[in-house]
């Protein structure tokens, strides 16, 4: 394991990174569609004042579910950019249609003709994304009317014709965000959509840490609280990365065969699980649900009392946000790890190719025990994720900093960086082993 890590390490030099063409191509595509995403979010929507919004959110603390909301974005939303929805319109239809593809039995079907069948459900995908961005564009249109601020209203001239411009803009950016992401996946390195979010997040690292050195220039927070925060931040980075690469190794070996004269198999290699399956999906998906109805309570100022009521209870430290947040963690953690990891199909596959768990029966035996290990292990997951995310919530809620910087936000930048060093990795392992054919070739033909 170690030398394994100390070569692909190895492998990360300017030499190697110089000769791989294609990476550097990859790599370059990727930060150019990032710097058009900061770009942007940088381009307001007509007939909107953003110093009210902004006001607004600072009014609020930056924290909240809409601090939240304005960390994912990038800052979008506090400048009422084209790209203020960002990416989650899409992340909430993905979310629908896995779980509709696990209820309803046509969907499930198509999951399993393989590219085609693939193909069709993000269609279904992109036409849910398109809906849900109308309702949410909508709804923030007819808030932003409400909203008047010291400088005055927030919307220039409110009426019909703006709501119409307003959902044309947001729901347009939002499209063109998620093709955007596709084109990263397909085209760079790394998930299009997680390396979206990371790029809205850690544009905001600069101003969140010159805010909280300022604030302890100023005395409003004490230095031992703010390098209490530091340490606190980077022992959760070092959790994170440990869970994250944590697994659980079970032995599989295969028989021994003849093939004419030759002896094949009689090997034993392990099938690595991991802890957290489900990576970061389960935090954002729970973070994209909350969003909707938390969007529309902090728009309506003016609301009813019970809108309010459900406003304030979805603040930082408030029993009925971290009870919602925790629980749907917890919930995606089992579901997307069901999505990911088929117990039974493993097990069936295992049997084809004659591989078997030592004391453990091929078949439907190896799947229960598959189940088994699993099932704890996102036991211990979802956990870890729920804890990493909350623990920041309260620290956030009990000492009122002015920015939103939680677990979230930590878990998706340590998650996507990970992901993308192993993309790039392979990609040099790939060229190298490619350099090493082309030269067997050349020496065989002299």
């Amino acid at each position: 394991m170690a030398s394994a890590a100390e070569q692909l390490a190895a492998n990360l030099n300017l030499g190697v990174l110089s000769k791989a063409t294609e990476l550097k191509k990859r790599i370059w595509f990727t930060l150019g569609a990032l710097i058009v995403f900061r770009i942007g979010t940088y381009i307001p929507v007509p007939g909107v004042d953003a110093s009210v919004m902004a006001e607004m959110l600072t009014q609020h603390g930056g924290g909240g579910i809409l601090g939240m909301f304005d960390m994912f974005t990038g800052g979008a939303l506090r400048r009422m950019t084209v790209f203020a929805l960002n990416i989650m319109p899409y992340i909430s239809a993905s979310i629908i249609v896995q779980l509709m593809s696990a209820a309803i039995p046509s969907l499930e079907a198509l999951k399993k003709e393989g590219e085609t069948g693939r193909k069709k459900l993000n269609q279904y995908t992109r036409y849910l994304t398109v809906l849900i961005a109308m309702l949410q564009a909508y709804g923030i249109a007819v808030g932003l009317e409400s909203m008047h601020g010291s400088v005055g209203a927030a919307v220039i001239d409110p009426g019909w014709f703006f709501r119409f411009s307003c959902v044309v803009t947001l729901v347009g950016g939002t499209m063109f965000l998620m093709w955007l992401g596709e084109q990263i996946t397909a085209r760079g390195v790394g998930n299009g959509t997680s390396l979206i979010i990371f790029a809205g997040i850690v544009a905001n690292l600069p101003t969140a840490l010159a805010t909280l050195l300022d604030l302890g220039r100023t005395g409003a927070l004490s230095p031992v609280f703010i390098l209490a925060f530091l340490f606190i931040a980077f022992a959760v980075i070092a959790f994170i990365v440990f869970m994250e690469r944590a697994q659980r190794r079970i032995v599989v070996q295969y028989p021994k065969r003849q093939v004419g004269t030759r002896m094949f198999g009689g090997d034993s290699t392990h099938m690595p699980l991991k802890i957290n399956t489900s990576g970061v999906i389960p935090p954002i998906f729970a973070s994209s649900i909350l969003l909707v109805p938390a969007t529309i309570a902090g728009f309506s100022q003016n609301g009813p009392g019970w809108v309010q009521t459900i406003a304030a209870q979805l603040a930082h430290g408030q029993p009925l946000y971290m009870a919602m947040y925790a629980g749907l963690i917890i919930f995606f953690s089992y579901f997307y790890t069901a999505v990911m990891f088929n117990p039974q199909e493993t097990a069936e596959n295992l049997k084809k190719y004659g591989g078997f768990i030592p004391g453990i029966r091929p078949g439907n035996a190896t799947a229960d025990y598959f189940d088994y290990v699993l099932t704890r292990l996102t036991t211990i997951g979802a956990i870890y994720l729920a804890v990493v995310c909350l623990l920041p919530e309260v620290l956030i809620s009990n000492y009122g900093l002015p920015f939103y910087f939680g677990g979230t936000s930590l878990l998706i930048i340590v998650s996507v960086t990970m992901d993308t060093v192993t993309q790039i990795q392979s990609h040099l392992l790939a060229h190298q082993y490619e350099g090493l054919i082309r030269k067997a070739r050349v020496r065989g033909r002299r």
